[in-house]
């Protein structure tokens, strides 16, 4: 029955944070400047490795490539997945809001890292651009998240958890 429960809480809460992303007041105060966010310290660390780079909203544009950072490529799903998961394990709070910060950073970083990769390989190497954005990069944050999750989760198990 824990199971169980974990599950429909985490369905619920993962519904409810994708709901609030379906609202414009929530994209336009919310998601997007956090995007672009993003998108200026992704430029700031590609002024070091690329010439001509300039951060525009969610945009960053050199003259060797050009990169909208779009939902979907801000690590807020991914973000929301370990949160959803995080607060739904019955584990303390204290732990759960651990769980949730450490989520929530290690995605972000992990995303940083992505943009700025997938800037390099449009500049370098266009062809492989669209496998390493849907294929490569989709695949390692989910990886990271569930990953996450996994280790997380057996580190906070409840004191009075049975051992089955």
């Amino acid at each position: 029955m824990p199971r169980v429960r974990f599950l429909v809480i985490f369905l619920v809460l993962l519904g409810v944070f994708e709901l609030t992303l379906l609202f414009d007041p929530v994209d336009r105060s919310v998601v997007r400047p956090f995007t672009h966010e993003i998108a200026v310290a992704s430029g700031g660390i590609l002024r070091n490795v690329a010439s001509g780079v300039v951060v525009n909203g969610t945009m960053i544009v050199a003259p060797c490539f050009a990169v909208d950072i779009h939902n979907g490529c801000n690590g807020v799903e991914a973000t929301m997945f370990i949160v959803a998961a995080v607060l739904a394990f019955p584990a303390t709070w204290p732990q759960r809001a651990i769980g949730a910060l450490a989520g929530t950073a290690l995605i972000q970083i992990a995303n940083l890292i992505r943009v700025v990769s997938l800037f390099l390989i449009g500049c370098y190497r266009r062809s492989w651009f669209e496998a390493a954005h849907l294929a490569v990069w989709q695949t390692i944050i989910f990886a990271l998240a569930v990953g996450f999750f996994i280790m997380w989760s057996r580190r906070s198990v409840p004191v009075n958890a049975s051992s089955a």
